[in-house]
């Protein structure tokens, strides 16, 4: 979530709290704890398993049903049109056919659609709150102790936080800080250098020095607590778990200084997965460990309705958790494994009013890279030169695969760029009508007089919401010839998936709250 949600009074919130008991089946407790429905607490007291000793929990912010599904169809017609010459679609997403699939209600205190520091409270210590807020009451004066603090102090579990997005963003910092405000980044970021957790990875840290920036930088803090702060990729590869307490800042930061997008990755550049396989190796002893892993981009992509990116981002989680089940294949009885998401974003869709009852989702191949990346290279350019449409939509046809109507004079001039690049050709079902043309070009002529200061107007906000007109557009466009849409730029309030393999995974079968996935957690390993 881009700003923290408006904040319900109390009594609303009370309310939203009570009408969520209605359809979750849960009950609620005087603090507004919410605690297993009863089928699920007899299935927990009757548990008789094996403790988990080395734990993972991955996180696809912003993923539910519909990020997953997509992906797991586009990848589907991919190899449907190239003869069984690319991998299965499950290869991508093996946690899909874990032995254990379940289903998580994601409200918070304020809204039926959360954000992501109360949905990653209620994952990580099993309580509700305020959106905007980490790991603490709707008062701001009771702190809730994690499931990563637990295991870390009371059973001696290294642990490992991994997150594709800034290591202070909501859902990281939900396993070690408490604050009333996710945006204080600052305060977020000493408590992470004081949490003691042994090793961090992702992108890097906000406000380093201080909203004001007057304020010692958090990296040479934490090289005083102990930590080595690595920054290059070849520092990385290069550490050992002798080396000790670790952050490991990704060298090649991209938009909002967050890993870079799956789809923009260049050769050799680390993915989320081998900061995972660097994590395991870091953290593997034999008293256990617990290791969080967020694909944050999954949820930022969806908030720019950038299908391409969500699908590329939610196969790079999809890795990750791959490596984490070579790992459980060695330790079986051992390890559990949950994948889950924190909420739904953008109210994604398979299927479109433009195109009735098909998709046609290989088209979304033709999309070559981000559309932070398209902002950062192309339209920042196109601004500074002032760049004629005519050049510009030569651009989007070799980069997006999108063309001028036939007849019109930007078609004939696109000519020699199709020729120059055959990978942009298709069967003509990229190719614009002229309403979708006009709305290009209004789009254009919005990025290029907009100043960034303008109040946006209802109309502007349901066209473009806060991105780039030009950008936004595109993605749209290229998203609804896919037979794809997106509802919001916001969050939604879908259940989101549960999925588990390994000891105690059972236990994560049927439809529940997300606060009882820390109550298993909690239940498993017998934490206080």
């Amino acid at each position: 979530m881009n700003t923290m949600a408006k904040r319900l009074t109390a009594a609303a919130a009370a309310l939203v709290i009570a009408a969520g008991s209605v359809y979750t089946g849960v009950c609620l407790t005087e603090n507004g704890k919410v605690s297993a429905a009863e089928t699920s607490a007899q299935t927990a007291s009757a548990y008789k398993g094996k403790t988990p000793k080395y734990i993972f929990m991955f996180i696809g912010d912003g993923m539910s049903y519909p990020q997953i599904q997509v992906t797991q169809d586009y990848y589907s017609a991919l190899r449907d049109t190239n003869n069984n010459d690319i991998l299965e679609a499950d290869s991508y997403l093996n946690f899909t056919h874990f032995e254990a699939a379940g289903s998580a209600i994601t409200y918070d205190s304020t809204s039926f659609c959360p954000d992501s520091a109360s949905t990653a409270t209620s994952l990580s210590t099993g309580y509700k709150t305020y959106s905007g807020t980490i790991n603490m009451d709707e008062t701001f004066t009771t702190s809730y102790e994690t499931i990563a603090e637990k295991l870390k102090d009371q059973l001696g579990y290294k642990v490992g936080i991994i997150s594709s997005v800034n290591l202070n963003h909501a859902t990281p910092a939900a396993y070690y800080a408490h604050q009333a405000s996710r945006n204080n980044y600052y305060e977020i970021g000493l408590e992470m250098i004081d949490s003691d957790f042994d090793y961090f990875a992702g992108g890097g840290l906000k406000q380093t020095n201080g909203k004001n920036g007057d304020k010692a930088n958090i990296y040479d803090l934490a090289e005083k607590k102990g930590y080595n702060v690595v920054m290059t990729q070849a520092e990385a590869e290069k550490l050992a778990p002798e080396d000790g307490k670790t952050i490991i800042i990704g060298e090649t930061l991209a938009d909002s200084d967050s890993l870079s997008y799956a789809n923009d990755r260049k050769k050799g550049e680390w993915a989320l997965s081998d900061y995972v396989d660097k994590g395991i190796e870091m953290l593997d002893n034999d008293k256990g460990f617990f290791m969080m892993v967020e694909g944050g981009k999954i949820d930022w992509a969806c908030h720019a309705n950038d299908a391409g990116s969500t699908i590329s981002d939610t196969v790079a989680l999809g890795g990750a958790v791959n490596e984490a089940i070579e790992f459980y294949r060695q330790h079986p009885d051992e390890t559990l494994i949950v994948v889950t998401g924190d909420h739904e974003t953008g109210g994604l869709t398979i299927g479109y009013a433009g195109t009735d009852y098909d998709t046609f989702l290989t088209n979304l191949k033709n999309q070559k890279l981000s559309y932070a990346k398209f902002d950062s290279d192309y339209v920042a350019k196109y601004k500074e030169n002032n760049t004629s449409f005519d050049a510009v939509m030569k651009d989007i046809t070799r980069l997006f695969g999108l063309k001028a109507p036939a007849g019109s004079a930007e078609r004939e001039m696109q000519k020699d760029s199709a020729d120059k690049h055959p990978e942009s050709n298709n069967d003509g079902t990229l190719e614009l009508t002229e309403y979708e043309y006009q709305l290009l070009k209004d789009a254009y002529t919005a990025t290029m007089t907009r100043t960034g200061d303008e109040e946006l107007s209802q109309a502007e906000y349901v066209l473009y919401g806060s991105y780039e007109p030009l950008t936004v557009t595109i993605t749209h466009l290229l998203n609804n010839k896919s037979g794809v849409n997106f509802a919001s730029y916001a969050h939604t309030g879908l259940p989101v998936g549960v999925f588990a393999q390994g000891a105690g995974s059972e236990l994560f079968n049927g439809y529940y709250d997300n606060t009882e996935i820390y109550d298993k957690l909690a239940m498993l390993t017998s934490v206080k």
